[in-house]
């Protein structure tokens, strides 16, 4: 074998440098990189499409490194194929600041993807690649000008297997034919724990000629023509997701290690570096390539030549199918069109002078009947829920039925959603929505968070936001989750009040260049935003988050804040006060997180800080809101588990009332 190693000169550049770049930083995987270097290698110097000049390049393939941890083989291919990555970058692994942190991170390293990390998620998200290029190819495509056509490619462990959302996404990927997806399963049989046949003894072959996928192997991950082989098998586009099952060595070359879970996750040592250097024929110093290694691992010239063939493709179809080129260009590029959000605005008016009574997850529904015409890349799903969630139009087409659809059946696989969610914002193309119950938010928790961790466009529909659902109980009724929501960094949490507020939370959530989450009710709510007239802006008011629905002459005497359904609570809590004059302003909190983007002038307008005697209205947990009205105000919401029974029932056996909100004001 080592003879052998030593001719595997291009795999032994990248075992090389992961094993320089952890012992560097005292900290990081090597045996994953080293297992994977000769699987990586072929790839990358003989199958994958893409350009190092250009790592936005519309139609390169996409490479997703699902077991993150595994992070030093990723920058040592973008190094080596001529990304911008220095040795230096290299050097800085795990370090505050440097492009090469120690999971691989969107938009902090040229060439990466994805964030991953989070075992599985990687996975998920190479399938919402592979779903957003099956459907822009459907859409776009035209005979002789195949403008979208590449191949999403992920590669994986044994982790990534284990997790749940593995089974979702892969049973999903399955039932939808996506014949361009290529998993690489890096099957060596090791965890953090040891051998994982202890633990998993799954028959992964069958496991996924189950879920509708092609197998390949098992072949020799170690076997440079035997790798070739099955790659070149993967790439024949049968309408099936293709899994290679590679048998590999966790951290082959390193003498005492390989083969063993101590090198997953640690530096190797010194010593154990200059054997694996002696054993792979390796003298050069640390983060040193020969310059021979150097110029065959360049992709730049091959990278070019690609895409420039792809470019006189697309000049060709710009002259051929110039109104088709222009939405797609667009879309790409993730511009909406200023004329139809002006349209959709007006639309707002209109409905707002209606003064509709309706639940705001039919609000919902009817803004995405009047943009779904309007805005062709808003692409829908819904966790098996489409008829509670209402997230249908009539214009809506199942992917499943059409490839060129508009709507995603993600069955029940919130995780699933959520993540594929991520994969297909991070393509391009698409400005997804999916939906579920607010409570099974948490079953897609993780995936929301990576969300907001990239910033990516995307809106999660949460309907049944409250004990307001009634009869199904606390195991469907919500009470921490909008806490947990409103806390997640990066995330947009819309809870309106009305039809007009959920408008405006639609046009702010699709103009917005990062994830929302709009928290929709079940139960029918009366219009609370006045009709427009004497001149007030509503819609503006509302887009800033947090604003004075009703208020008094002068400073008040006390202030009542308010989201959702129970807004219409403190409306009529202020009206009995005012008879027992006590004058009561009532603030309309959509957004928190709006509203305290705004200056903190416009905040203190709002909610003057000295007016002390402040009260919170929701029906969810009340330790949130104790910013806003501080330790010596109330909150008048829930302190536990919802119940079954009617929603009048509960808000009353609760204490989410007129009379309590009453109460707590005069309490003062």
């Amino acid at each position: 074998m080592t003879n052998e190693l030593k001719q595997r000169v291009h795999a032994n550049a990248l075992r090389i440098l992961a094993m320089d770049m952890v012992q560097q930083a005292n900290s990081g995987h090597p045996g994953a990189p080293m297992g994977m270097a000769d699987l990586a290698e072929v790839l990358w110097r003989d199958f994958l499409v893409h350009d190092p000049r250009d790592p936005s390049w519309v139609n390169r393939d996409r490479f997703v490194l699902s077991n993150g941890h595994a992070s030093a083989l990723l920058y040592s291919l973008l190094h080596l194929s001529g990304y911008d990555l220095s040795l230096e970058d290299l050097r800085q692994f795990r370090q505050l600041h440097s492009k090469t942190p120690g999971h691989p991170e969107y938009r902090e390293t040229p060439g990466v993807e994805t964030t991953t990390g989070p075992l599985g998620q990687g996975l998920a998200n190479a399938v919402g690649m592979a779903l957003a290029e099956k459907i822009l190819a459907a859409r776009f495509n035209q005979p002789g000008f195949p403008v979208i056509d590449h191949h999403t490619w992920v590669f994986l462990g044994d982790g990534c297997l284990m997790e749940g959302i593995s089974h979702e996404v892969c049973s999903l990927a399955g039932t939808l034919g996506l014949g361009k997806l290529i998993a690489v399963y890096d099957d060596n049989g090791i965890s953090i724990d040891g051998e994982v046949e202890g633990w998993f003894s799954d028959d992964t072959a069958l496991r996924f000629r189950s879920y509708g996928w092609r197998v390949i192997g098992p072949v020799d991950g170690h076997d440079r023509l035997a790798i070739q082989e099955a790659y070149r098998q993967a790439c024949v586009d049968s309408g099936q997701p293709v899994l290679v099952i590679a048998r590999t060595v966790i951290g082959l070359g390193a003498p005492t290690k390989q083969g063993q879970e101590i090198c997953h996750g640690s530096p190797l040592g010194p010593d154990e570096i200059r054997r694996a250097r002696e054993q792979l024929g390796w003298s050069e110093e640390p983060f040193s390539i020969p310059e021979t290694i150097r110029q065959e691992w360049l992709q730049v010239t091959r990278g070019q030549s690609l895409h420039d063939a792809w470019a006189s493709l697309w000049t060709r179809y710009e002259d051929s199918y110039p109104k088709l080129a222009k939405q797609l260009k667009a879309a790409l590029k993730g511009d909406i069109d200023d004329q139809a959000m002006a349209e959709f605005e007006r639309w707002i008016m209109d409905t707002q002078a209606q003064g509709i009574n309706v639940a705001t997850r039919k609000a919902s529904q009817d803004c995405l009947q009047q943009l779904g015409p309007l805005l062709p890349e808003l692409l829908g799903g819904s966790a098996d829920l489409a008829g509670s969630n209402l997230t249908l139009w009539k214009g809506s087409v199942s992917v499943q039925q059409n490839a060129s659809g508009n709507y995603i059946h993600y069955g029940v696989r919130e995780f699933g959603m959520a993540a594929i969610m991520n994969g297909i914002a991070l393509h391009g193309g698409f400005i997804p929505y999916g939906a579920t119950f607010l409570v099974f938010m948490e079953y897609e928790r993780n995936a929301l968070r990576m969300a907001s961790l990239m910033q990516l466009r995307l809106i999660h529909v949460l309907t049944h936001d409250s004990i307001g659902l009634g009869e199904d109980g606390p195991t469907h009724q919500p009470v921490e989750q909008l806490a947990s929501l409103r806390q997640t960094p990066g995330l947009s949490t819309w809870r309106p009040a009305d039809a007009t507020e959920t408008a405006v939370a639609w046009k702010l959530a699709l103009e917005r260049r990062g994830p929302t989450a709009l928290v929709l009710s079940r139960q029918n709510l009366p219009a609370v935003v006045p009709k427009a007239s004497h001149g007030v802006d509503w819609l503006a008011r509302i887009a800033s988050g947090g604003y004075i629905l009703r208020d008094t002459d002068g400073l008040p005497d006390a202030v009542l804040i308010a989201t959702g359904s129970e807004v219409q609570i403190a409306l009529a809590a202020a009206e009995q006060l005012s008879t027992q004059s006590v004058s009561v302003r009532v603030v309309s909190m959509p957004s928190v997180d709006v509203f305290l983007a705004q200056p903190v002038e416009w905040q203190h307008q709002v909610i003057p800080p000295q007016v002390r005697r402040r009260v919170a209205v929701e029906a969810a947990l009340k330790d949130y809101w104790y910013r806003f009205v501080g330790l010596d105000g109330a909150v008048v919401g829930m302190e536990g588990y919802g119940a079954s029974g009617p929603a009048g029932a509960l808000y009353k056996h609760f204490g989410i009332t007129v009379e309590a909100v009453i109460a707590a004001v005069q309490a003062f």
